[in-house]
């Protein structure tokens, strides 16, 4: 029987391409967003487009009701911030641990009570590599993201009586992703005068990043994950991540 994944953001960067190769590789795939588009992805009945808001209890309910039994969970959703967290209005903060934190966990929690009736299933979280060595100006961010790697570290070892996998796939830095979904919005008014001399330097530093990631790593490293049957639970993802993690477990 063909496997089924549902992935949360498909709407453009890792989720649209980890949509595109778990099709590759045979799968039924239910890619989700919040204003569907199918001609982004490839047609064909393996293919189910499907809306989401993973900071809405209704719209969880009534897409997992449409998806039927799912075999893998990628929780891919999410918006990036980059500012001063002096700048950053509490608001903002809360809108972003709504679909990077909460979202997540919701859609874990909604989801688990099939799997483990199964005893078969994994749920795969995309994090970050700002987790492995945090950078400035993404200190809200970063603290959505690194809650989730608590969470999840905690939730495997949960599920593990019941045969459900939890894995977390961290990527690096992708220059040509949407970061900052409706981010000129979001970011306005973020980094103030005083930080930006500051804050140039760090823009700098970034162009002149060799090794960076591509949405195809993040889709390959996802798959890997949701693929393994051991024991491991961080699968970094793009050259730069993999670097990361290494110097971190030295």
């Amino acid at each position: 029987m063909t496997s089924t994944v549902l992935i949360t953001g498909c709407s453009s960067g890792y989720g649209l391409e980890t949509a595109r190769h778990f099709h590759a590789q045979g799968w039924n795939v239910v890619a989700t967003m919040r204003s569907p588009r199918a001609d982004l992805l490839p047609g064909g009945e393996r293919m189910r487009v499907l809306p989401l808001d993973v900071t809405r209890a209704d719209s969880i309910a009534a897409v997992l009701a449409a998806a039927g039994p799912i075999d893998v969970l990628v929780n891919n959703a999410g918006i990036g911030l980059l500012g001063a967290f002096e700048a950053t209005p509490m608001a903002t903060t809360r809108e972003l641990f709504e679909t990077n934190t909460f979202g997540v966990m919701a859609m874990a929690q909604a989801v688990l009570p099939q799997m483990r009736a199964r005893r078969a299933g994994t749920i795969v979280n995309v994090t970050s590599s700002a987790t492995l060595a945090p950078m400035p100006l993404v200190a809200v961010y970063t603290a959505s993201k690194t809650a989730i790697e608590g969470f999840t570290a905690s939730l495997a070892h949960e599920l593990e009586a019941f045969n459900v996998r939890v894995k977390l796939v961290q990527p690096g830095y992708a220059p040509t992703t949407r970061f900052t979904a409706n981010g000129s919005e979001r970011m306005a008014g973020l980094i103030p005068e005083a930080y930006m001399p500051y804050a140039q330097s760090v823009f700098a530093s970034l162009g002149q990043i060799g090794a960076v990631t591509r949405e195809t790593d993040v889709a390959e490293a996802v798959w890997q994950a949701a693929t393994d049957a051991g024991a491991q639970l961080r699968f970094p993802a793009g050259a730069d991540a993999v670097a990361l993690a290494r110097a971190q477990a030295r």
